[in-house]
């Protein structure tokens, strides 16, 4: 499906997309899902610019102030309810308590529809309109439905939002709120995965799974440059990101990369940490032992965007560890309940159970000495606390 009109207004640097395994290159002006080569997600590639930090556009107060490092290729495609540029706040007093240098907190609960899934929505709707998508359709834990129905709302694309039953009521009420049509399953998102690839193959809906299209994680990776820009181009010693299907953490070390070869930030980069529940924690199993245990039997999770038991992108992520010279542990549930609530009287924050879960990992990790006291550690918040009751 090309669309003649992107080859004549063009606002963004890039070149293509690459398989993320082979590097095989595609274009960026049909259709695309996955690499289909090496079946692995797309990285998008950049003619990136060299005049330093000149290409933001900085009176724009969202994540579309770095548009030429993006995808879309012209400004009125653009699906914008102001994501992105989210409060990176202080945690002193957990600082002081902890022993820590400092404590920081990326913010992404301020994002519209309350989580860091508006970034890659806005991304994945975006390029969907300038590519001529009229229906969508999503599996999700929880919040990437919400973001998606409400995105495609503005955009008048069509929604269906696949979510495991158990997930909670403020999340469905959002999809249908925005008029998307809900689906609701027993089991976790594998099986919502499952019946949109279905649904995509029946209704000719575009598929908007994790990492199984190219643009949710240009989305995300804004989140890296924020980091960078709003710590005045230095980075923290130690990045702590929950992840479930790993978009995010993805995005932010794609986005180091990024800069580094503009030459806006140098070496070295933070230690990347990961996240997961106890209760799910395929990426922890594969970083520790290289494969999943004969017993695997993934459960649900308070922190419905941690309980991914199949992530597309395994290898992407353990590359990102790997880089890093970065670390993956696990947290109970019982343990991001305390983490809520400690943060909570601490700090005055209500952290969703994903955002609870970087406190309590660094917490473990002081213990275990793979922090030290003289370290900046950020902590990525990537939902609304009000969102899970």
């Amino acid at each position: 499906m090309k669309n003649p009109s992107l080859a004549s207004k063009t606002n963004s640097f890039i070149r293509g997309l690459e398989c993320s395994n082979c590097g095989k290159l595609y274009s960026h002006t049909s259709l695309q899902t996955f690499a289909t080569c090496c079946n692995v997600p797309f990285n998008a590639i950049y003619d990136l610019p060299s005049e330093g930090t000149a290409f933001i556009h900085t009176a724009v107060h969202s994540m579309w102030r770095y548009q030429p490092v993006l995808p879309v290729l012209n400004s009125s495609h653009i699906v914008s309810l102001g994501e992105g540029f989210t409060p990176l706040n202080p945690l002193n007093k957990l600082s002081q308590l902890l022993g820590i240098h400092e404590i920081w907190l990326k913010d992404d609960a301020r994002n519209p529809t309350g989580s860091f899934k508006a970034r890659g929505l806005s991304m994945g709707v975006s390029k969907a309109k300038e590519l001529g998508i009229k229906k969508m359709v999503i599996p999700t834990a929880g919040n990437a439905g919400g973001a998606l129905s409400a995105y495609c709302a503005k955009a008048d694309i069509e929604a269906t939002v696949i979510m495991p039953r158990h997930t909670a009521d403020t999340l469905k009420e959002e999809c249908r709120m925005h008029g998307a049509n809900l689906i609701l399953l027993d089991g976790l998102i594998d099986a919502c995965g499952k019946m949109a690839k279905s649904i995509a193959a029946e209704t000719g809906a575009f598929d908007m799974s994790t990492m199984k299209e190219p643009y949710r994680l240009e989305g995300k990776k804004t989140l890296g440059y924020e980091i960078a820009e709003q710590f005045n181009w230095t980075l923290p010693d130690i990045i702590i990101y929950p992840a479930g299907g790993g978009t995010g953490l993805i995005g932010i070390w794609k986005a180091f990369k990024e800069l580094i070869a503009m030459g806006i930030i140098k070496d070295p980069l933070p230690r990347m940490v990961l996240v997961q529940s106890d209760e799910c924690s395929p990426m922890v199993h594969l970083f520790q032992q290289g494969k999943l245990p004969e017993n695997y039997a993934p459960q649900s999770s308070a922190a419905y965007g941690l309980a991914v038991p199949y992530p597309f992108a395994t290898q992407m992520m353990l590359n990102v560890l790997k880089e890093s010279n970065g670390i993956a542990l696990t947290v109970s549930e019982q343990e991001m309940d305390e983490g809520i609530q400690h943060i909570a009287k601490t700090e005055g924050q209500l952290l969703s159970p994903e955002g609870a879960a970087t406190f309590m990992a660094a917490k473990k990790l002081l213990q275990s000495q793979c922090i030290k006291d003289s370290d900046k550690v950020l902590l990525v918040n990537t939902g609304s606390w009000y969102k899970y009751r």
